[in-house]
């Protein structure tokens, strides 16, 4: 199914839809950041609701996407979000931008006095138009109540390529999975360009395959669970330790979700 098509078929997103012309119009965002970081204790909720007030708009107003934001479920002291760029030149001339900007200057040291760490990033590409994520709802406003869902992200490490994982993926355990009922959101490996924005650092040289999956909550996961286990048990051969499985409730204003 080509682009296109995904497009136009863009879907309900906790009760709001994109219109065909919407989603012809919406640009993609194929190089995507997987950022994970860990906080000083309590500070969570700081950080989230500071770069829900400031930090959203102002980066989309440079030409990124501010994908989805969330809390970590077994990590109490993780906020993970998701940024994405229709391609690295667009990634290096927001990123210098966004941070050598007014908005980000006055709310720097406040940002940083909440995080431990923000250097656990996974800097990716979609291998294909229909291997990103489609166009998304609108993204809601401060204290709008919205549906939460569940939003689960699988990352495996790879002894090999992973071009050869994608591929696994895209032919035999994707359509598996979605036979079963289970809503493939995305899949990513690797960016091959070099870190372009340096003052951010990420994780260099990782061999990964990532995808992300959508759940009512918990309970949908779980009733899932040994369709997944089965399904990707054609990555075993490929996979180099555990994967890492990250349970993401969003954030208010998250736009996945």
């Amino acid at each position: 199914m080509n682009r296109g098509t995904i497009l136009k078929a863009a879907s309900i997103l906790a009760g709001a839809a994109l219109s065909v012309e919407e989603a012809r119009a919406a640009p993609a965002y194929p190089v995507v950041e997987l950022r994970q970081y860990t906080l000083h204790e309590g500070k969570r909720d700081v950080l989230i609701d500071l770069f829900e007030r400031n930090f959203i708009e102002p980066q989309e107003a440079e030409g990124m996407k501010i994908i989805g934001t969330f809390r970590d479920l077994d990590h109490p002291n993780r906020f993970v979000w998701l940024r994405g760029f229709t391609d690295m030149k667009k990634r290096v001339s927001g990123l210098t931008n966004f941070y050598g900007g007014p908005v980000w200057k006055g709310h720097r040291e406040a940002a940083n006095a909440t995080m431990i760490d923000s250097d656990n990033v996974l800097l990716l590409h979609a291998p294909s138009d229909a291997a990103g994520f489609e166009p998304m709802a609108r993204r809601p406003e401060l204290r709008e109540a919205r549906s939460k869902g569940l939003i689960i992200a699988t990352i495996y490490p790879l002894r090999s390529s992973p071009e050869e994982a994608r591929e696994l993926f895209e032919d035999k355990v994707k359509p598996r999975l979605s036979t079963a009922g289970v809503h493939v959101l995305a899949w990513f490996i690797p960016e091959t360009a070099a870190n372009n924005f340096p003052r951010l650092p990420v994780r260099e040289g990782e061999r990964v395959l990532v995808w992300f999956a959508r759940f009512e909550d918990e309970a949908d996961r779980l009733a899932h669970l040994n369709v997944v286990s089965s399904a990707t048990k054609a990555l075993d051969p490929l996979v180099e330790g555990e994967p890492q499985v990250l349970r993401l409730q969003p954030t208010e204003r998250s736009e996945l979700r």
